[in-house]
């Protein structure tokens, strides 16, 4: 059946590329306020598209944040449903000055789409899309009941977003969810994601006197809030960068044994990852399941940014008056967000200087780990298809990264999710010169056009 909505696909290639610049060209940056027209322009952007695949169904839902959109088509109540989850939002584009061409003007080189956005999640999402749009041109409907949300707060912490799931839970009853976010491991293994770590963002800042002072008249006698600050970042980890607070990983559980082959089978190159995210490479090399497991299965408390005093060109003899660092967790399973970060405010309260205040703010509740059923009838059809394509089984992976919707739609709607998601991880997302590959544009159009045959079966 997919044959004829493969070639359809196929010679809408350069249209489907245009429409995907075009998204890319939209700054949908949710963490930024200066930016939620923006924002809302993409959600409407996504609403267009699905409107061009004559889903009957398609609203713009509104949260307390930015909205989501929900579209169906059920065109047999007997039919399996599918929930297709994507996102519209992506990350901000600093350091401006590091990208080759400007972060919201697509530009083609070597058969890759550079943009901010492109990998994560545009190009993904576009593909689903794009195969819906298909079957309605083709033959008149979909071979199985579709259902989407796309939201537009994931690189945000989706604040809202289980609360939306919660409030809409009988209106997106599925059998399976779909998800177009997530990577793939590398681009020449397949993969599919069956674990990934949950997430907790804060920001800490410490604050000395009441104003910016002279360093010359103060200096000595003043407090420095830049100097606290890094002697209480010191203490959160120790000399090999594990994290040292009290209680962080005591509810951490053992990760499925499964996840554990993988890593042990994959013959993970340390050197070559070093080389490629051109970082000095460590004398002596970790072991590569050692290290692999620390990205993948291994709580971490990051630094993502700092601030204090003067940071222009020159100097400014200055005592800050405060200093802030933001701050991000990747958890892992048995993990509680709330535990987690009491865990952490009670270790910079106990470490605090005297003669400094400090505030600890969080953003967004966070979220858990997540882990998919490995014996979930829909993961070895995608696995099957994978496969046909690439010529190669897909290995199960974890994700040292987080998509916390697999936790959300677990909860809410008793489903698992797949995450069939045509981005690799050396994309760059989330950093300067974020590509998609444009043959992944291609091939998961095909796999996503077989899933939807497969699953309707």
């Amino acid at each position: 059946m997919t044959k004829d909505v493969e070639n359809w696909l196929a010679a809408q290639d350069a249209a489907t590329i245009e429409t995907l610049k075009d998204f890319c060209r939209i700054p949908s940056v949710s963490t930024d306020p200066a930016f939620a027209a923006d924002v809302r322009r993409a959600a409407q952007f996504v609403v267009d598209r699905l409107t061009d695949a004559q889903l009957p169904t398609v609203e713009l839902v509104e949260t307390d944040g930015h909205p989501c959109i929900f579209a169906e088509w059920i065109v047999d109540p007997a039919k399996p449903t599918i929930l297709i989850y994507g996102h519209y939002d992506v990350q901000p584009p600093d350091p401006l000055g590091k990208w080759q061409t400007p972060p919201f003007e697509p530009d083609i080189r070597n058969d890759r789409l550079y943009a901010r956005g492109a990998s994560d999640d545009k190009g993904s999402l576009l593909i689903p899309l794009m195969v819906a749009r298909a079957y309605a041109a083709v033959h008149g409907a979909p071979p199985l009941n579709l259902k989407f949300l796309i939201e537009g707060e994931e690189e945000s912490g989706s604040p809202h977003f289980a609360p939306t799931v919660a409030a809409m839970a009988d209106r997106l009853a599925c059998d399976l969810v779909v998800s177009a976010d997530g990577a793939m491991w590398r681009a020449d293994l397949p993969s599919i994601t069956v674990a990934s770590r949950g997430m907790l963002a804060m920001e800490l800042t410490v604050r000395g006197a009441s104003k910016d002072l002279h360093s010359g008249r103060h200096g000595g006698s003043a407090p420095n809030p830049v100097r606290a600050l890094a002697r209480m970042m010191a203490s959160l980890h120790d000399d090999d960068g594990r994290v040292t607070v009290p209680g962080f990983a005591d509810a951490a559980t053992p990760p499925d044994p499964a996840i554990i082959d993988a890593i042990n089978d994959v013959a993970f190159d340390v050197a070559d990852y070093f080389d490629s995210i051109g970082a000095p490479r460590p004398d002596p090399l970790p072991d590569g399941p050692a290290l692999l497991t620390r990205q993948w299965l291994v709580p971490t408390l990051e630094f993502n940014g700092i601030s204090g005093g003067y940071a222009g060109q020159g100097t400014k003899t200055v005592i800050p008056s405060e200093a802030a660092v933001k701050i991000t967790c990747r958890l892992v399973a048995g993990q509680d967000p709330d535990a987690v970060f009491a865990a952490i405010r009670d270790h910079l309260t106990a470490v605090r200087p005297a003669g400094y205040t400090m505030d600890l703010h969080r953003h967004g509740p966070g979220s858990k780990a997540f882990a998919l059923d490995p014996d979930m009838p829909g993961l070895a059809v995608a696995e099957e298809i994978l496969t046909d394509i690439m010529g190669t089984r897909p290995l199960r992976v974890a994700m040292g990264a987080t998509i916390p919707i697999g936790a959300v739609f677990a909860a809410h709607l008793d489903v698992g999710t797949i995450f069939f998601s045509f981005s690799t991880s050396d994309e760059d997302y989330h950093a300067p010169n974020e590509f998609y590959r444009l043959s992944s544009l291609r091939s998961g159009q095909i796999a996503w056009a077989r899933l939807f045959d497969r699953l309707a079966l």
